[in-house]
């Protein structure tokens, strides 16, 4: 281990990290021992999902945007900054760019100046509109580089180049996963994603939004299934890079998921059909059989499950009058 933090903990520095998947990263590093320091812009990161971490001697909280340079000394980072929601990340598309590519290389130059091993938080939206059911790490993808989306998906998949390049050409130790659908508890519940939106809008027993026909699939991973998967993946050899897909096989179809939620929530809610918007993915499905072999990794979580425990958590925030 090469820059202890204190006590001889390992330092891991986390980006993104009062966001939703890096709140819950930070809060399982700091149970595995190491000292976190969390860096967030809080454009959609909450400081609330990280309240409870201050006091705590081995969490950091820096404010710092990750287009712009930052030193520090550090054992790893997990590179988790990004809008992650289409509604976020279109509302200033050149500014998601920036963070995907610039955010990636100033990333990667700090673990090339550390030596620190650097994971990406990469998506399965490098496969875009996949041809190829379900999806291998080996496809290609089926993107469009100049749609609505393409400030994430093309963002995403640079930043994946720039990783694999910056491996070859500087001996950088990477670590590149591709996350699936991923929800649970802390998920911002105004972010435009389709499980805090069905939930929502179920709590309050207004018409469930669903664009197209419904039909079109996803697949649903807890949050905690994916943060073991994280730790299996920053700790395995160092001859696995990855890319591999991180996410849950079983797949639901959009009026499926509605109808669950209606149900688990008891809800009023009817089912509203909207336009499809444009490039909008009509299967994912990860093939995990890579994560199975190289890190024993798959979820454990049912969907059931999981979205109780996450009804359980908006039903709280609606309770207190925090879901802005």
């Amino acid at each position: 281990m090469r820059n202890k933090g204190k006590l001889d903990r390992p330092k891991a520095l986390v980006t993104g990290g009062a966001g939703f998947l890096g709140n819950h990263l930070c809060q399982r590093l700091l149970r595995e021992s190491f000292e976190v320091l969390c860096l967030d812009n809080f454009f959609t990161g909450q400081k609330r999902n990280i309240l409870h971490l201050l006091e705590n001697p081995y969490f950091t909280l820096i404010h710092h945007d990750i287009c712009l340079p930052y030193n520090i000394d550090t054992d790893f980072i997990f590179n988790l900054a990004c809008p992650a929601s289409p509604p976020y990340y279109q509302f200033d598309p050149v500014k998601t760019i920036n963070t995907n590519v610039l955010g990636a290389i100033n990333m990667l130059e700090l673990a090339r100046q550390t030596e620190a091993r650097i994971l990406q938080a990469s998506t399965s939206e490098i496969y875009g509109d996949p041809l190829i059911h379900p999806q291998p790490e080996s496809y290609w993808g089926n993107v469009n580089p100049i749609g609505v989306r393409s400030c994430y998906d093309e963002g995403k998949r640079c930043a994946e180049t720039l990783f694999f390049d910056y491996h070859r050409q500087f001996n950088v130790d990477i670590k590149v996963v591709r996350i699936f659908n991923t929800y649970g508890p802390k998920m911002h519940p105004n972010d435009g994603r389709v499980v805090s939106n069905f939930i929502m809008q179920a709590l309050s027993n207004e018409d469930i939004t669903i664009y197209g026909d419904g039909l079109q699939t996803r697949s649903f991973c807890y949050v905690d299934d994916l943060i073991d998967a994280f730790i299996a993946m920053i700790h395995s050899p160092s001859d696995f890079t990855g890319p591999v897909n991180l996410g849950n096989p079983g797949e639901f179809t959009m009026l499926e998921l509605a109808e669950k939620i209606i149900k688990l929530t008891s809800s009023a809610s009817r089912i509203n059909f909207n336009p499809l918007p444009a490039d909008d993915p009509k299967q994912r499905k990860p093939d995990i059989s890579l994560a199975k072999e190289k890190l024993q990794w798959q979820p454990k979580i049912q969907l059931d499950d999981g979205l109780k425990i996450t009804i359980d958590y908006f039903r709280n925030l609606i309770s207190q009058g925090t879901t802005l």
